[in-house]
């Protein structure tokens, strides 16, 4: 076997390696090319299955309220397609090096400051894992109350919650799977809601198109509110795009991310404004924003199942892949070695339910904006970090070390924490334009920072090699492998030797 060359190994005396230790674990290890099973399809399924989710409906409800249906559809289709351009961006860490969001951070904050944010992304996601599992356990109830008379949602949370982990905790392909099949169901029965809700506002003389509310809505206003909107999955997108197949050696950016820019480009837009429509046509038909309450009112038996089923399956779809694996990756990182996969799940789910989900729907919207406008610093700040400053290239092995560049001072980077600081008060401050304050401020800051304080004193590999292809991956047909010898080895796929550590997460 030729060993092609590498990046510095971590330090490995026995100090060092005990505090390592605290770095590592299967399951937020980099992705091998040839353990990366999300296709193309699989992709796009993923995020219809996520786009679809209660809170969506309201952003369309609420737009309705002041402006015609055609604009704000147009509004929620435009705001994704310049999220995406973020999304995409962030998404090359993932397919570039195999990283998850949490480990990455490692490189903007430092080996402890990581976890300020990614573990404050972490909670949110648990949350959210929450507010979709009551929403998925109040149509599971409302089936059985229905067929059967029995009517207790507490215990179809809790084993809702309990299916959901187990699936989740199958692996990535579970994953991948249950979304190719709930996805296409979903779709199916949104468009049957739609033409429901047209014909119910057609029997009131209601006009869909032409229907505008007496509200004041600011445009801008609600272009910005659908960014904040997914400004979480737009930093911990990594945790997807690290198990998405890309050819290595493919140095076009475009072509090595093929699998990712129909999603972003064309899945979330048309899914997201899509749903979106249907809430307007709701709140226009029935003055209620959630067409599943409207319905539900209008009869029984089959068309009632079917919808709550919809309910179910879009829940279970969002929780799987956007909020319990960003949950359970950043307490992995944040407990390494004693918090294993499986371990983090149970965590994200306890966590989601003790935060009584079903008061935080009554203040959703504001959770929404505030948790957004402090995660859109921590976008700016990545995009700084990993384009501006190191040009893609990355010291993955460092990562692993508690000796090497990433230290910074006692574990912390004190440029990113001052810049997502920074960003994430101006973003506070002007709430409605949060997503765009936020970002830009946090990136300017951060860069200012590093180039102007932060690289004199701690030294970067990867920069000061001239920006060296030795610390690229997918790009030059690479792969970071940590071995049971302990060390990181730079391989081409098919050298990887079966001493190399297998993942806990597949």
């Amino acid at each position: 076997m030729v060993h092609t060359q590498h990046a510095p190994l971590p330090d490995r005396s026995n100090a060092a390696s005990d505090d390592a230790q605290h770095l590592l674990k299967a399951s937020i290890l980099p992705v091998w090319l040839n353990q990366r099973t999300i296709g193309f399809l699989g992709f796009i399924w993923l995020w219809i299955g996520m786009a679809v989710i209660i809170a969506t409906f309201q952003l369309g409800a609420g737009g309705v309220a002041g402006l015609p249906l055609l604009h704000v559809v147009a509004i929620i289709f435009l705001a994704n397609l310049v999220l995406g351009i973020v999304m995409t961006l962030t998404a090359d860490i993932g397919t570039e090096h195999g990283l998850s969001f949490a480990v990455y951070l490692r490189a903007p904050f430092g080996l402890k400051g990581t976890h300020l944010p990614a573990v404050s992304r972490g909670i949110v996601a648990a949350i959210w894992f929450g507010v979709q599992t009551y929403l998925g356990a109040i149509a599971l109830n409302g089936i059985v109350e229905y067929l059967w008379g029995f009517d207790n949602w507490v215990v179809w949370y809790v084993l809702f919650a309990a299916i959901q982990i187990i699936n989740t905790a199958l692996g990535i392909r579970a994953v991948e799977l249950l979304a190719s099949i709930a996805a296409p169901c979903i779709v199916a029965i949104s468009v049957w809601m739609y033409f429901t809700l047209d014909v119910l506002a057609k029997t009131q003389g209601i006009n869909i198109w032409t229907f505008v509310g007496d509200q004041n809505v600011a445009a801008l206003g609600l272009f910005f509110a659908n960014m904040a909107f997914w400004s979480a999955l737009a930093v911990d997108i990594p945790n997807l795009t690290r198990f998405l197949k890309t050819t290595g050696g493919q140095r076009n950016f475009l072509a090595r991310n093929r699998n990712v820019l129909v999603a972003q480009f064309v899945a979330l837009p048309v899914t997201q404004a899509w749903i979106a429509l249907i809430g307007g046509v709701s709140f226009i038909a029935a003055g209620d924003w959630n067409p599943v309450t409207v319905i539900q009112g209008q009869g029984g038996g089959l068309t009632l199942i079917a919808l709550l089923a919809m309910v179910i399956l879009a829940q279970w779809s969002t929780n799987n892949a956007a909020n319990l694996i960003p949950a359970a990756l950043t307490f992995v990182n944040a407990g390494a070695p004693r918090v294993s996969y499986p371990m983090a799940l149970v965590i994200a789910g306890i966590i989601g339910t003790a935060s009584m989900p079903w008061l935080i729907l009554d203040n959703l919207f504001t959770f929404l904006s505030y948790y957004g406008a402090v995660l859109s610093a921590v976008g700016g700040i990545m995009v700084a970090d990993y384009y501006l400053l190191r040009r893609r290239r990355l010291n993955v092995p460092a990562l692993y070390s508690p000796t090497g560049q990433f230290r910074f001072f006692k574990g912390f980077n004190p440029a990113a924490l001052i810049a997502w600081i920074t960003g994430g008060t101006m973003a506070l401050i002007f709430l409605e334009y949060a997503y765009a304050v936020g970002f830009v401020t946090a990136l300017v800051v951060y860069v200012l920072l590093m180039k102007g304080w932060i690289l004199r004193h701690y030294p970067q590999e990867e920069i000061d090699s001239g920006f060296n292809d030795r610390f690229l991956a997918t790009s030059v047909g690479r792969n970071w492998v940590y071995t049971q010898q302990g060390h990181f080895e730079r391989l081409k796929t098919d050298d990887i030797p079966t001493s190399a550590l297998k993942r806990e997460d597949r």
